[in-house]
């Protein structure tokens, strides 16, 4: 009996192996900091014509900030430096100038080297040819990236998922984002749900708020300031007596209409003051329609974080926003 016992264990243990080989390859997890990106491209290159191009576009300050912060943190590596340390990085650009080469192209992939990870491969006979092809593909080039970024933090919130959150916001509006640990029920009435993760220094919050809707100029960008200040005045106070947060006027919010995973909204950006206070930071607000087509749902992300850079804490707020599901 005691034979036979060691036979199986070796019979399963053959097995495993086998599964092992022929099963999906196990990558090793990414290195480097949200936001960076590693530019792999020669000195020559990155002083000139692609280099520029790529800086123009992935090193441009990030609107609606109240200071001035790049939308990636670009790290420039050698083509002969670009060694193993740098391979598993979240996001890689490699830009391969070489005469052989018959066509331009650039290549988008995951995962090459660790994961979750995006490699963008620029391909070009010569400096001027990939610039030209930078600049075509640049919302592109630029767009993936969000994308990755993005990805990464909304798979983070649904791993470590606060589960009663959802429950609630869907059990009021028909649908809600994933929000992950840390997150807590700051405030609740029939049409207005605060959620916020808080520390000493930071303040990263999500409103979900309901309006009737009227008619089409409802999604007008005046219109959607007004709805925006009106909700807030009734529902997010400030620290002193009559002081409320509003919509900063001196830099006007940007409106675009956007897709996203067969969802169409409205998203306006820009930054929040408080009335007769001095706190203030960015913003981000989706606007639609529920699904019976009589109310407009806010869905909003915020930052307050007055001692830091505030790039990637609206990054991680606005991902939230972007997990909205109906249920």
């Amino acid at each position: 009996m005691k034979v036979r016992g060691i036979l199986v264990a070796i019979a399963i243990a053959t097995l495993s192996l086998v599964s092992c080989k022929n099963g999906p390859r196990l990558m090793p997890s990414i290195s480097g900091k949200a936001g960076e990106v590693v530019v792999v491209i020669n000195k020559g290159h990155w002083e000139s014509d692609p280099g520029i191009a790529l800086r123009s576009i992935l090193a441009i300050d990030q609107p609606f900030l109240p200071q001035r912060e790049p939308i990636f943190t670009l790290i420039n590596i050698p083509e002969n430096a670009f060694t193993s340390i740098f391979q598993v990085h979240r996001n890689i650009v490699i830009v391969s100038i070489k005469e052989e080469f018959n066509a331009t192209k650039i290549v988008y992939q995951e995962n090459v080297w660790a994961a979750p990870q995006i490699v963008i491969t620029i391909s070009a006979p010569d400096a001027k040819s990939a610039a030209e092809e930078i600049q075509r593909q640049s919302d592109k080039l630029a767009n993936s990236i969000l994308q990755a970024e993005r990805n990464r933090n909304i798979a983070n919130a649904k791993k470590y998922e606060e589960r009663g959150l959802r429950a609630a916001v869907s059990e009021a509006f028909g649908g809600s984002p994933y929000y992950p640990t840390g997150y807590n029920l700051r405030k609740k009435t029939d049409n207005f749900i605060w959620i916020s993760y808080e520390t000493t220094g930071t303040n990263q919050g999500i409103f979900i708020y309901r309006v009737p809707f009227k008619d089409s100029t409802d999604f007008s960008r005046e219109s959607l300031i007004n709805i925006r200040n009106t909700i807030m005045q009734q529902n997010v106070p400030g620290q002193l007596e009559n002081t409320y947060m509003i919509t900063n006027q001196l830099i006007e919010p940007g409106l675009k209409w956007i897709t996203y995973k067969q969802r169409n909204f409205a998203e306006l950006r820009g930054l929040w003051e408080v009335q007769n206070d001095f706190m203030g930071g960015p913003f981000v607000s989706h606007f639609f329609l529920d699904k019976e087509g009589k109310n407009i749902i806010g869905l909003e992300a915020f930052v307050y974080a007055p001692r830091y850079d505030k790039r990637n804490y609206l990054r991680q707020v606005e991902s939230i926003i972007y997990s909205y599901e109906n249920f």
